[in-house]
């Protein structure tokens, strides 16, 4: 092909696969100009308009603007400078549609309301420091600044990555907007305040050990058969704690146990797990169920 080749409109059209439409738009805006005119006035163009083209379209395929596009056919700006450029810029997008998705998800799933469309939809745009900031605010209002709870706070806070899965931005989404129920708060605070220093193990752990065979088993909890779990734990709390297993230490232990039940806990927990990646929690509502009536039972009206 000589270096002399004309074009019309309508042949490079049909060499580039783009409409006659499309390289007028790009012709009137300067990024492929018309090497001239013929005598009756239409435009033709040189051979360096097909790769002009086809380098056009490839940058709109991507996602590139005009103004941008210009500069790089012009050679004001390279390839690579823009390619980053737009790379970060896509990848904020990204993190956007990211965020998005997360939302009408939870929407869909939940059937949320539209004040809790709203609420999620704030939350979701939080900045990191804005999300550290609400996590501790939580936590403090939760746990106060106890130096024995400090271990707590550690295992409490989630920790989002930079680059979160869907599941990750679903859950930090719920548990962001759990630890804005106040309810939720007084029963972390109760939970808080039932510790106490010297303990080996929580009453939840004790729990856990102890009567979870009595539940695999299928034990009445108001049975005698449940009397021997009942004994060993509260003995043991009683222990731990130096002060009597009466009747006092017991319903302590009860309250403790049914703020330990609350279903928002444990929904905490499995939510922390998701975004922190760790592996998901032990459910332990069947053996928390079983034994605060257990221990029920055994406490006078």
């Amino acid at each position: 092909m000589t270096g002399d080749t004309r074009y019309s409109i309508g042949e490079l059209a049909r060499r580039t696969g783009l409409t006659v439409k499309a390289i007028r738009f790009y012709s009137d805006r300067g990024i492929v100009p018309p090497t001239g005119r013929t005598p009756a006035g239409h435009r033709w163009y040189g051979v360096g308009a097909v790769a002009r083209l086809d380098l056009v379209r490839t940058l709109r395929d991507l996602g590139l603007g005009l103004p941008a596009i210009r500069r790089v056919v012009d050679r004001e700006l390279s390839l690579s400078e823009v390619a980053a450029a737009h790379a970060e810029a896509l990848a904020v997008q990204i993190d956007v549609l990211r965020l998005r998705r997360a939302v009408l998800t939870a929407v869909a799933r939940r059937g949320a309301t539209p004040e809790e469309t709203e609420l999620m939809h704030r939350l979701a745009k939080l900045s990191e420091d804005e999300r550290r900031r609400l996590i501790e605010d939580f936590l403090d209002a939760a746990l106060g600044d106890a130096p024995e709870l400090v271990g707590a706070r550690r295992t409490l806070t989630p920790e989002l990555p930079d680059d979160p899965d869907a599941r990750q931005v679903e859950a930090w989404l719920e548990l962001a907007e759990l630890t804005q129920d106040p309810e939720f708060r007084a029963v972390v605070r109760q939970l808080a305040d039932g510790r106490r220093p010297g303990l080996h193990r929580d009453a939840v752990a004790l729990v856990r050990d102890r009567a979870a065979p009595a539940v695999t088993a299928g034990l009445d909890p108001a049975s005698a058969q449940a009397d021997p779990v009942v004994e060993a734990v509260t003995a043991q709390y009683a222990e731990e704690l130096a002060r009597p297993d009466d009747v006092e230490l017991r319903r302590r232990l009860l309250t403790y146990l049914e703020a330990a039940n609350d279903p928002r806990r444990e929904q905490y927990l499995r939510l922390l797990a998701v975004i922190n990646g760790w592996t998901a929690p032990e459910g332990l509502t069947p053996v928390l169920t079983w034994f605060t009536r257990a221990l029920a039972a055994r406490l006078p009206d």
